[in-house]
């Protein structure tokens, strides 16, 4: 991966199946690299137009992964973007570059279920950011690669061992100091190893080897993040401010969706009321362990109750399991009796609201087949059914409650079968009258352009359910876990930081563009033992601290409104959703790039009125004043990069 070779070569190795993984070239006509899974490479064709070959092959269940390259050219603009659909697991395609002292950028989000090949002339200047903690490549054995720390920089590697490559090297090449990180096997992947690297007085450059081969992950801290296979392609990146233009339409699209959490098996502490109260969550996902309500049948109502009654939450969803989230259960008698608890608890609450019931818990991961899932189901909605009561307190069911939608589960063997909408089609074929909603749970999209994802799912959702007279979907459309990855594989670079700010934002906004969308979900609400990812910190004595993405959690419930705007959008680094509720009116944005970005907003009942206020959130997590300059009917202002926005007013 990552090399270069001549075109002999590659072809060789193509032609006998082998690794992407490439030697040097000696011709010095282009450069090669290869085995791409995580990270960005940008290049800058500053001397003519040139060109750029993308080859793919298949990693892992690409036959069941659609996938999407994004062409940046200097400016953040879409130059061009690559749909690679579920089943193409080998292809090529060729970008076009123009001439440029700018960089462009091409982003091949993770996490990805294809290994990617990427060949351009020499003269272009290559740099690879990869991603942090999470592999990015799949290396040759001792692969080389160059890196810069300037003067003064507190530059440290990091990196950690998949399974791959086992050491990193370190060669400065002013004087040939050399390090060694050996990488060791962690039993938690947010874990990894350090290097910190001496200060200098002048820029240094440094020549990296990977030692062994296979999956690798390594970066830099307190330097820039970027490798070049050639010292002379180091150089610090642009970011000139791009534009973006915004136009109202004045067309409702129908109600934004009601955020939530995932909320514990257990009463909230009353230490840390305050905390769950500045999330201001208006959904939730619970679960309800089976076993444990066949013995204890009220051992859940309690913190429902305080959900509804002290928190207001007061639509739901809930997912059966056995303790410890075990997800494969029986139409036995515990499972019916656990379910008859439930369903009576339910009824008991006398709270109002709705309380969607899920039968399962990503039953296209984790059950047999899909005809092992349906015949417990079958069983399972009957109970339910059989239950008037039940209804009338609000009870609804939701299924499948699958493992993403568009694309795969985790699962050996038959992934493509096994996707969401496959199962959920099924499904609703015999089952159509009985559920009243479609549930999934989307992860893995960790890339911030790679949330346009949730979009698509969306709406793929709203066309498997069919449209009412009204134009809405049939059934609520649910998602009631989703987080940058799944289980316990978080890097502290994405969970820890503003960074999750920025994805959280622009899930929210892809996922509620089109007003189809009934419940969006963050995963989890405050770290258990065995996910570091809540939108609060778990602390002693029952309190909580907020990480970043629990700030913009409450940056945006503040300005959250009721209806969708439909809204034009010229730029690709920038998501905006626009609001209103009666004569008020919103705008929510979420600057994803590095670079500042001049923003422009005009069309029906346009922001320059009396009372107008724009809102910045920025790295530092705190929401500040901004200015907003009005000219008519259009409003201007500049946004930071890696900034949250979001502006308010009234109509007459």
């Amino acid at each position: 991966m990552l090399k270069s070779r001549k075109w002999f070569g590659l072809a060789l190795l193509l032609a006998i199946g082998l690794s992407f993984a490439l030697a040097p070239t000696s011709r010095g006509d282009s450069v090669e690299w290869g085995a791409i899974r995580d990270g960005s490479l940008y290049l800058r064709p500053a001397a003519h137009a040139g060109s750029v070959q993308l080859r793919w092959r298949a990693a892992w269940q690409a036959e069941a992964n659609n996938e999407r390259i994004y062409l940046l050219d200097g400016n953040g603009n879409l130059a061009e973007q690559l749909d690679i659909h579920a089943g193409q697991t080998r292809g090529e395609h060729v970008f076009a570059l123009n001439a440029s002292n700018a960089d462009y950028r091409l982003g091949i989000p993770g996490y990805s279920f294809r290994n990617y090949h990427v060949t351009h002339d020499a003269n272009t200047a290559a740099q690879f950011e990869p991603a942090k903690v999470h592999f990015c490549v799949d290396a040759p054995r001792n692969f080389e690669l160059y890196f810069r720390a300037a003067a003064g920089e507190k530059a440290v590697l990091g990196g950690k061992h998949h399974g791959g490559v086992h050491a990193l090297r370190v060669t400065r090449l002013s004087d040939g100091q050399t390090l060694r990180l050996d990488l060791r096997q962690y039993a938690q992947y947010s874990s990894f190893d350090r290097l910190p690297l001496p200060e200098s007085k002048q820029d240094e450059i440094w020549r990296l080897t990977l030692e062994g081969s296979g999956k690798a992950a390594f970066w830099l801290d307190g330097a820039d993040n970027l490798f070049a296979q050639k010292p002379e392609h180091l150089h610090r990146l642009a970011y000139p401010p791009g534009t973006v233009e915004l136009t109202l339409t004045g067309n409702l699209l129908g109600a934004l969706p009601r955020l939530g959490l995932g909320l514990p098996y257990t009463a909230w502490p009353e230490s840390g009321s305050a905390a769950l109260d500045a999330l201001a969550p208006r959904a939730a996902n619970y679960y309800s362990f089976v076993d444990v309500l066949s013995r204890q049948p009220e051992r859940e109502i309690g913190f429902r109750r305080q959900y509804g009654e002290r928190f207001g939450i007061d639509f739901d969803l809930t997912l059966l399991a056995k303790s410890g989230r075990r997800a494969v259960l029986a139409d036995d008698q515990q499972t019916l009796a656990g379910v008859d608890a439930w369903l009576a608890d339910s009824v008991r609450l006398e709270s109002g609201g709705i309380h969607y019931l899920s039968l399962a818990d990503e039953p296209n991961l984790n059950y047999p087949d899909y005809a092992s899932f349906e015949r417990y189901f079958d069983v399972l909605v009957r109970r339910v059914r059989a239950n008037p009561k039940a209804r009338e307190a609000g009870v609804r069911i939701a299924a499948p409650a699958s493992s993403r939608f568009i694309d795969g589960p985790f699962h050996d063997g038959d992934a493509n079968a096994r996707r969401g909408i496959i199962w959920t089609e099924r499904l609703l074929r015999r089952y159509e009258n009985d559920i009243d909603a479609i549930v999934w749970h989307e992860w893995m999209a960790r890339d911030l352009f790679a949330t346009r994802r949730y979009r698509d799912n969306v709406q793929a959702a709203a066309r498997l359910a069919g449209r009412d007279a009204n134009g809405r979907p049939r059934k609520a459309l649910l998602i009631n876990q989703t987080n940058i990855s799944s289980g316990s594989s978080v890097s502290p670079y994405q969970q820890d930081t503003n960074f999750a700010a920025l994805w959280w934002t622009s899930v929210v906004i892809n996922a509620s563009c089109d007003g189809l969308l009934d419940m969006l979900n963050w995963f989890l609400a405050a770290d258990d033992a065995h996910h570091a990812k809540g939108m609060l910190r778990a602390q002693e004595a029952g309190n909580f601290a907020p990480r970043p993405v629990g700030l913009a959690q409450e940056f945006i419930r503040n300005h959250w409104l009721s209806q969708v705007e439909a809204l034009d959008n010229s730029a690709f680094e920038v998501d905006a959703l626009a609001m209103r509720d009666g004569k008020r009116h919103g705008l929510l944005g979420v600057n994803k790039s590095r670079r500042l970005q001049q923003v422009s907003l005009s069309g029906a009942d346009g922001p320059c009125q009396a009372g107008a206020k724009l809102e910045f959130f920025g790295p530092d997590s705190r929401a500040r004043a901004a200015k907003l300059d009005c000219g008519g009917t259009r409003a201007r202002f500049d946004v930071p990069g890696e900034t949250l926005f979001a502006l308010t007013w009234e109509t007459p």
